[in-house]
């Protein structure tokens, strides 16, 4: 008889989730839904076999290795692995997966609410309203913008950002990227979208500025006061990606000194902490980090971190390995 692994879920998962993981393995739950820390992080990788961490968990070097390390695999809860060193984990043997397209149609449709709220100042009409501050309908209060005619600038142009491209041309968006190759053909063909010469350049073309990239250090501050000087007074910035990729001091300089017109962000540089400036900001609408945050895509997370275990457990190849 086959032992199963042994497997830590590092915070609270869908209960559909969680009844599988719990059916399938010597499943170890985080009810408490507290983030674990580094001490127990390093106890749990000496006694599990299989991590199952998410964004909260900072899986560096040090953490990999650990005396007397168990964990072989970390199925990530999650695309984004920036907050787990992959070229460690390598060196050590260790496996890491993902969960890339579960969490598509959830992070566009995100996108797209941030880019609606700003160009309309919803935001602020919701903030007016709850604060009793709201004296009745006038022609010229809170008038913001359409987004039909609308430029939209895709920083990255993997899945996400296609996606949000599609909805964005129900829209009557123009589309333009930035990547770091062109787009298959086909699918600029589809989108009516062109790549952009440089980042620059698209900055300074786009009415909407949509960042879609992964976090780490070649994207650190992408977005800093130089290309936000670029903008068009009237542009939109919109972050869905991860909190490392704006400057956040100089994004809320622009916005405070009117360098463009209004920020839509999912993502923060220190999560859950967020620059008391844009805390401040009427320009600013602000989520908790809702990209993923449906049912079906939370859960479509979960059952694909579940597949690449099972995949690791019976020595196939894992369909999401990342390192």
């Amino acid at each position: 008889m086959t032992i199963p692994l042994r497997v830590l879920v590092t915070r609270r998962l869908p209960e559909a989730v969680q009844q599988h993981l719990a059916a399938t393995y010597d499943a170890v739950l985080n009810d408490a839904d507290v983030p674990l820390t580094r001490d127990e992080l390093a106890a749990a990788m000496r006694d599990f076999d299989a991590l199952v961490p998410t964004i909260t968990d900072r899986i560096d070097a040090g953490l990999i290795a650990t005396e007397g390390r168990r964990v072989a695999i970390l199925a990530n809860y999650g695309a984004g692995v920036d907050h787990i060193d992959l070229a460690a984990a390598a060196a050590a043997g260790l496996v890491v997966s993902n969960t890339p397209g579960a969490l598509t149609d959830a992070t566009a449709e995100l996108a797209l609410l941030l880019m609606l709220m700003a160009a309309r100042r919803a935001g602020e009409g919701e903030r007016e309203l709850r604060a009793g501050r709201w004296t009745g309908w006038r022609p010229t209060h809170l008038v913001g913008h359409t987004l039909a005619g609308r430029t939209l600038g895709l920083v990255g142009f993997g899945r996400i950002a296609q996606r949000t491209a599609e909805l964005a041309r129900g829209m009557g968006m123009t589309i333009r990227y930035h990547a770091r190759r062109p787009a298959a053909p086909e699918i600029e063909a589809a989108l009516d979208a062109r790549k952009a010469d440089s980042l620059e350049s698209l900055a300074a073309e786009a009415d909407i500025l949509s960042l879609h990239v992964p976090g780490g250090a070649e994207t650190h501050h992408l977005v800093d006061a130089a290309l936000l000087a670029r903008m068009k007074p009237h542009a939109i910035l919109i972050n869905t990606a991860r909190g490392s990729v704006v400057d956040e001091a100089a994004l809320a300089e622009a916005l405070a000194t009117g360098r463009i017109a209004s920020a839509g962000l999912d993502v923060y540089a220190r999560e859950p902490a967020v620059h008391p400036a844009l805390l401040a900001s009427e320009r600013a609408v602000l989520l908790p980090h809702l990209g993923s945050a449906t049912v079906e895509a939370r859960t479509a997370m979960g059952m694909q971190a579940a597949a690449n275990l099972a995949a690791f457990a019976a020595g196939a190849s894992l369909p999401d390995r990342v390192a």
